[in-house]
């Protein structure tokens, strides 16, 4: 198969993979406070980002134990479903982009320039049900309301406490894995600093299949926790689909594992610490009819792994996040080239590997505010081929913003929100291969039903 043929491929994969990052965080579900008649605060530090309760209440399937779990103690009123959207006006801006050197001239030449846009916008719509089935089987489902695309973000059903034990539940569907720090929670939403850029991070000139470990799964979960949550694991067998439906890929298998445990410190509360791993194996080319590629024929498997580990740190008002990452692809796929035409690898060539992080900090003067900031990097330690500058696909991100919460209730929420985020992404300049910077502002309501 030609190397043009299996990128072309790799963008329309890449089409769903952008479409599924425009999906903001939605986890804050109001239908638990209202069933229960707690208000956000009691799962939430921030919603929709939980607090030691709130994962609690998570891992026990959307449990308190009381007895009174199961769809049967419902109120023949109550209605188990969330709406979310966002309202906003955001600024975005482009230090280098491309554009013709005559507006509107056509072939008149390149240049670089500094390109801005803002208007109003609508962050789409979140629709989300979960709770319980049974006592002990719980389930979530979330579809995405799009401007022109309607998907399901999540859909899974979880079996837990099986044979008596916290240790032992079982989940099956689409899935957010057990993310060190969850993305779909992310407190920020705007274009540059609403996605944890190393979990997405792709090298130079790299098309492995797999796009990051912020994306939903499809496949099976067992995980299982101490009797105060303070012990925790999970591991994951998924498809190498990238979390699309129908295997477009072919019939292999990924593994991701968590592991984490929290202790309290004196005088600061409850800290967490925790590594984690994913490990899977990529196609590098496709069997084709008539130069067309054909879906799920995925040949050439070729390994990765993106490992790391990550603490949640808390000192009186304020908490901390820092993860790390390390990165590394098989050379086939580092260098875009199929296993089955090895004479193709340019000289020098390697698997590259990459290390990131970050660090994100919050403080919350009250319940009702909550002041974030985020730094995070990448750094290439090794290319796929010398011909690739020894910093490209390295990037510095700065995030800063804050929400405020004037309404929250058992029955809604609303979050007054402001934030600006800025990358700088090195020698990624189209024409002059200087550093590319991008940069968004966003401002907005943030609310749910």
């Amino acid at each position: 198969m030609r190397i043009g043929t299996f990128k072309k491929i790799r963008q329309q994969s890449l089409a769903l993979v952008i479409l599924l990052a425009a999906i903001p965080p939605a986890h804050g579900i109001p239908a638990f406070a209202r069933k229960y008649g707690l208000p956000c605060s009691a799962c939430h530090e921030a919603w929709p980002m939980l607090n030691n309760f709130g994962q609690t209440f998570k891992d026990n399937g959307y449990q308190l134990g009381n007895g009174r779990d199961a769809p049967i103690y419902h109120e023949p009123a109550y209605w188990p479903i969330m709406f979310r959207t966002i309202p906003l006006w955001h600024r975005e801006n482009n230090s280098r982009q491309a554009v013709d050197m005559v507006a509107g001239s056509g072939g008149s030449g390149l240049v670089e320039s500094s390109v801005t846009t803002s208007g109003f916008d609508l962050g789409g719509l979140d629709v989300i049900t979960a709770g319980t089935l049974y006592q002990n089987i719980s389930f979530f489902i979330q579809p995405f309301i799009g401007n022109n695309s309607i998907s399901l973000s999540q859909a899974w059903v979880r079996f837990d406490q099986l044979a008596g034990s916290r240790w032992l539940n079982f989940k099956m569907g689409r899935f957010e894995l057990d993310e060190p720090i969850s993305q779909e929670r992310s407190l920020t939403l705007n274009n540059t600093g609403g996605l944890y850029q190393t979990y997405f991070f792709t090298p130079p000139g790299d098309n492995n299949f797999f796009a990051g470990i912020g994306f939903p799964q499809i496949g099976v979960e067992l995980l299982g926790h101490s009797e105060n949550d303070a012990t925790r694991y999970s591991v994951a067998v998924v498809s190498n689909s990238n979390g699309a439906g129908g295997a477009p890929a072919n019939g292999a298998y990924d593994v991701y594992a968590n592991f984490n445990q929290s202790f309290e410190a004196s005088w600061f509360g409850r800290q967490q610490v925790g590594v984690y791993g994913y490990f899977g194996k990529s196609p590098t080319f496709f069997q084709t009819q008539g130069g067309t590629q054909l879906p799920g024929t995925g040949m050439g498997n070729r390994g990765f792994y993106r490992v790391g580990a990550y603490g949640h740190w808390y000192v009186n008002k304020a908490d901390f996040y820092t993860f790390f990452m390390h990165g590394y692809d098989n050379v086939f796929l580092g260098n875009s080239v199929p296993s089955n035409q090895p004479f193709s690898l340019p000289l020098g060539a390697a698997g590259p590997s990459w290390n990131g992080g970050f660090v994100e900090g919050h403080y919350n003067p009250n319940p009702r505010w909550i002041l974030i900031g985020r730094y995070e990097l990448n750094r290439m330690s090794r290319q796929a081929h010398p011909g690739i500058p020894s910093n490209s696909g390295n990037f510095d991100t700065w995030t800063a913003g804050y929400r405020w919460y004037p309404i929250m209730s058992p029955r809604a929420g609303l979050a007054w929100l402001q934030e600006y985020s800025r990358i700088s992404n090195a020698g990624a300049a189209p024409l002059s291969g200087k550093d590319d910077v991008h940069s968004s502002y966003l401002m907005g309501f943030d609310f749910d039903f």
